[in-house]
């Protein structure tokens, strides 16, 4: 995804929490610079503030990030002659989303209690006791081979 001009994430959405690619095909990197690092930091404090030398590529220069759970992601980028690529001073920033709790599966997953089958494992093995019974007794009864056990209490 293209956020800004030469500026790529590997993903539609920052989420908190999670890991991102950033690739970045710049001024720096158009100008041949053989080392290019992001310096980067969280919320309009920039908290947590880092630099990472970024890869090398063919599609530019790449980096992987971890975001935290800030509202927002503020970086920049310098090369190894301290040429600076900084939004014209404004520098690069982008909101971090929260990941959606509606879509995580909240468990209970404590000792305490007794462990529970879930429906679905449960309903697969009747249905394959089912089946089994029918292709081992349906061809015995079709064919009249089957015999009843009778008890024998006189």
């Amino acid at each position: 995804m293209e956020l800004t001009k030469n500026i790529f994430f590997n993903t539609d959405k920052l989420v908190a929490n999670t890991t991102v690619k950033i690739s970045y095909t710049g001024s720096l990197f158009q100008g041949n610079a053989k080392e290019v690092f992001i310096h980067y930091g969280f919320g309009e404090n920039w908290d947590n503030l880092n630099d990472v030398k970024m890869e090398k590529t063919d599609l530019g220069f790449q980096a992987e990030i971890l975001l935290d759970d800030s509202a927002s992601f503020n970086f920049c980028f310098y090369d190894e002659n301290g040429n600076w690529d900084n939004n014209n001073s404004q520098n690069y920033s982008f909101t971090i989303e929260e990941l959606p709790t509606a879509l995580v599966l909240q468990e209970d997953l404590s000792l305490d209690g007794k462990p529970r089958l879930r429906r679905a494992y449960i309903w697969s093995k009747k249905i394959r006791l089912a089946v089994y019974k029918i292709i081992t007794y349906l061809p015995k009864l079709i064919s009249g081979n089957y015999k009843r056990k009778i008890n024998n209490n006189d």
